[in-house]
């Protein structure tokens, strides 16, 4: 298998859409619905609140410390991280989303998505630890993933909310 890792960008938008759609499965566990027409979108450019605030970045936040970052097989999208470096503080980095194309699962390729999240994270001066979410919806199939890389969860839990779905999301960590 020859990936090659890179940064996503506004020419991208579509792998991504057709990647989310590859496994729409995910969207219904985490938002009730299957994968929306902009979901591709949506990933590259939307923060968390308090990411980056008062900056020229989306919804007048500062992004820069935003970074998606897509696994390559060819010209073919089959892995992306969604990472945000400095968040919750500057020691983190936060794991916002990580996912493989449906067809290409159990490939390993989760894994090395992973790997170059790390790489990117070592880069950045300061981070020592990597944060997650896991949604309570989501978890039989997510927590066996992230604790096979070295994960684990810290206790906290906080409400999930997407539309008429309610869960929780369990924070998880691990060193750098």
């Amino acid at each position: 298998m020859a990936v090659t890792v890179r940064d996503l960008g506004a020419d991208d938008v579509d792998a991504l859409q057709e990647l989310l759609e590859s496994i729409p499965d995910y969207a219904e566990r985490i938002t009730g619905y299957p994968p929306g027409p902009s979901d591709g979108l949506s990933a590259l450019l939307s923060v968390p609140d308090g990411f980056g605030a008062g900056g020229p970045g989306v919804g007048g936040r500062d992004a820069s410390g935003k970074y998606g970052i897509g696994l390559w097989d060819g010209a073919q999208l089959v892995a992306f991280a969604d990472v945000l470096i400095g968040y919750p503080s500057a020691s983190f980095a936060f794991i916002g989303l990580l996912v493989v194309r449906g067809d290409r699962q159990q490939e390993g390729l989760g894994a090395a998505m992973h790997e170059a999240v790390v790489d990117r994270a070592r880069s950045a001066p300061g981070v020592a630890r990597l944060r997650l979410g896991i949604v309570a919806t989501n978890a039989e199939v997510a927590e066996p993933f992230w604790r096979a890389l070295g994960y684990e969860p810290t206790g906290e839990r906080k409400p999930y909310r997407y539309d008429h779905l309610e869960s929780t999301v369990a924070l998880w960590e691990r060193l750098l």
